[in-house]
C-alpha cells in the first residue's frame, strides 16, 4: 500500500474514532494532543515505538502514520478494545502496530526491545511502576523520549511519577501545557 492510501484510509479511521468517542466518551489523546506525539515521531522517526494503554488504537495510528519506518508496540489491559484496536489499525492499513493484551507491568517484562519514543497513557497511579519496569527491564536507552499523557488534569494522581522524572537526575523533563491537560515529555539521561 503507497504512503498516500494509507494516509487517506488512516485519516477515516481517526475521524470514526474521534467521532465515536464523543458518543461514547472515550479518552482518546484527541487531535490537539496528538499533533505533539505527531510531531516528535515525524522529526524523530524512532525506530521503536512502546505504547502502554492502547484503547481503541488512535495514538497508535496517529503515531504509524508520520512514521517512515520501524514498529509501534502497544499494551492494553482490555481484550476487548485491544480487538477494536487491532480491527482500527488493519482498516488504517498498518501492519508495523503490534497489540499486546494484558497487564502492562507483565508484557513490559516480557519486552526485549530497546524503545526510542514510549508514550503512557494508561493508569496514572501505575506510570512510575511502568516507567520504573522499563528502566529495571532495560528497555529504555539514552535519549529515549518518554511522553506521559493527562499530566495537567491528573497530576496529583501522577505526583511520584512527576516528581521521579524531574528530581532523579536521570531525565530531562518538562511540562507541555495543553491549557485543558497537558503531557510531560521526558527524555533520558
Amino acid at each position: 500500500m503507497s504512503f498516500v492510501s494509507n494516509f487517506d484510509s488512516s485519516e477515516k479511521v481517526l475521524e470514526k474514532i474521534e467521532a465515536s468517542s464523543k458518543k461514547l466518551f472515550l479518552p482518546i489523546v484527541g487531535r490537539e494532543k496528538g499533533k505533539l506525539l505527531e510531531f516528535l515521531v515525524r522529526r524523530y522517526q524512532p525506530s521503536k515505538i512502546l505504547e502502554i494503554g492502547t484503547l481503541v488504537g488512535y495514538s497508535a495510528i496517529l503515531m504509524a502514520k508520520n512514521l517512515e519506518k520501524g514498529k509501534i508496540t502497544c499494551i492494553e489491559i482490555s481484550q476487548k478494545a485491544a480487538e477494536i484496536a487491532r480491527k482500527n489499525i488493519k482498516e488504517a492499513g498498518f501492519k508495523n502496530i503490534k497489540v499486546i493484551v494484558g497487564d502492562a507491568l507483565e508484557a513490559i517484562l516480557q519486552l526485549k526491545e530497546k524503545f526510542s519514543l514510549v508514550f503512557i497513557d494508561a493508569l496514572k497511579e501505575e506510570y512510575l511502576f511502568y516507567l520504573r519496569a522499563l528502566e529495571k527491564n532495560r528497555n529504555l536507552k539514552k535519549g529515549t523520549i518518554i511522553v506521559a499523557d493527562n499530566a495537567k488534569i491528573f497530576a496529583e494522581n501522577m505526583q511520584a511519577y512527576l516528581n521521579y522524572v524531574r528530581h532523579s537526575g536521570k531525565y530531562k523533563s518538562r511540562f507541555v501545557d495543553f491549557i485543558n491537560d497537558g503531557v510531560e515529555i521526558s527524555v533520558k539521561l
